[in-house]
């Protein structure tokens, strides 16, 4: 299986990318420049939610 070894933008570690997933198809594609771990996009996304309730 192909992937690619990426540096995630909030906590810079690197993770892979594994071939077939939306983020693999978004770095080939180059369309989004920015990329994080699947535990920092949850964390985002976690925060994203709290603050639309307040």
């Amino acid at each position: 299986m192909y992937y690619y070894e990426v540096l995630c933008y909030s906590c810079r570690q690197k993770f892979r990318v594994y071939e077939g997933s939306l983020k693999y198809k978004l770095l080939k594609e180059r369309t989004n420049k920015i990329f994080r771990c699947e535990e920092c996009d949850h964390k985002v996304r976690i925060d994203a939610i709290k603050n639309f309730f307040k």
